[in-house]
């Protein structure tokens, strides 16, 4: 099942929350619409599934203009951030609510529905709760009972809206691995929403970055990390310097470093440029290094987890960060005060704005 929004745009009164949005989701890709509180991600979303309709633009699934097709037509299944279950209704219950309220000429059999039921409780990993109430349950079992209600009609798209928000980090680690796992294994066309960077890129086939109701960029997680195409999305997708260099020729230069320039990057009418460079594309060295760099003071080491932390004061005043590999930094340690010199890899690139 596709899903492609063409021209969608949506006021809440004077607020633009979509602006002229389109977007094609291909059969059986999971995406993920990334973007800060605002942004218009979960408009786009309740859109898509007939909650909200939209001012000027329209809906396909599968080709089809569903635009003004009810919710319960187009065959949607929804997980919300903070469950929505029914509290006074068992967990088998919860999960065949969607199958009991059909129309009586849709409606499966008692036995059918059982045979349903039993299924998603094993296909979620929950088989023997099905007599429990929800609020016997964690947090990470009622979100999976959420997706298991919403799987249940058989749904021919699943939209998510922050399904993990409200669970405590190592819950929504373990929890989104094992929805990824399940979605290669249903191949469910799925649109989920999130803030969470990582959860983005951990999770999605190809991601949406989002910002004032549009698009900024998408691509295949590696793509809009590592070849961002505007500095909202260097800022947005992981920790980054921002240096205020200038451009000579195909390269901008920092103090006495110097990173090449993507193909077709113009600078500004005084030849300045904002340049951007990922914290793990840094190199420290006690010596200046042949090739560009330039010198700033140790303020801070954090050699706590996978990657040394180092915050740096640079010699003209501003603040940049480092990251190092726990090899890299036991081979060649650094210390709090100390002056060092700092290179860009050969990966680092820019862009002027």
């Amino acid at each position: 099942m596709s899903i492609e929004a063409r021209g969608i745009s949506h006021r809440f009164g004077s607020y633009q929350a979509l602006d002229g949005i389109d977007l094609t989701v291909e059969p059986g890709q999971l995406v993920g619409l990334l973007g800060p509180s605002g942004s218009g991600k979960t408009t786009l979303l309740r859109i898509i599934a007939g909650l909200e309709h939209p001012d000027t633009g329209a809906v396909y699934l599968d080709g089809v203009d569903t635009t003004r097709e009810p919710t319960q037509r187009r065959r949607v299944g929804f997980v919300f951030q903070h469950y929505t279950l029914f509290n006074h209704l068992t967990i088998f219950e919860n999960i065949a609510f969607g199958l009991r309220v059909r129309p009586r000429r849709e409606r499966l059999p008692e036995g059918s529905i059982r045979d349903r039921v039993r299924e998603l409780l094993a296909l979620v990993q929950l088989d023997g709760l099905a007599e429990r109430y929800p609020s016997q349950l964690s947090g990470g079992q009622r979100q999976r009972i959420a997706l298991a209600r919403a799987l249940a009609v058989e749904p021919r798209v699943l939209l998510l809206d922050e399904p993990f928000g409200a669970l405590d980090a190592r819950v929504r680690k373990d929890l989104r691995r094992w929805l990824r796992r399940l979605h290669d294994e249903l191949h469910v066309t799925s649109v989920f929403v999130t803030h969470d960077q990582e959860e983005a890129l951990e999770l999605s086939d190809r991601v949406v970055v989002m910002n004032h109701g549009k698009i900024e960029q998408e691509g295949t997680p590696d793509e809009v990390y590592h070849s961002p195409s505007t500095p909202f999305v260097y800022r947005f997708l992981g920790d980054v310097n921002l240096f205020h260099g200038r451009i000579e020729g195909d390269r901008a230069v920092v103090g006495g470093l110097a990173v090449p320039l993507p193909a077709g990057t113009r600078p500004d009418d005084d030849g300045h440029a904002a340049v951007f460079i990922r914290p793990h594309l840094l190199d420290l060295h006690a010596e200046r290094p042949a090739g560009g760099s330039f010198r700033a003071r140790v303020v801070r080491v954090n050699p706590a987890g996978p990657l040394v932390k180092v915050e740096l004061l640079t010699e003209w005043g501003e603040s940049a960060r480092a990251e190092l590999t726990q090899d890299r930094y036991r081979a060649a340690p650094v210390t709090l005060g100390e002056d060092v010199f700092v290179s860009a890899r050969e990966e680092a690139s820019t862009k002027a704005s």
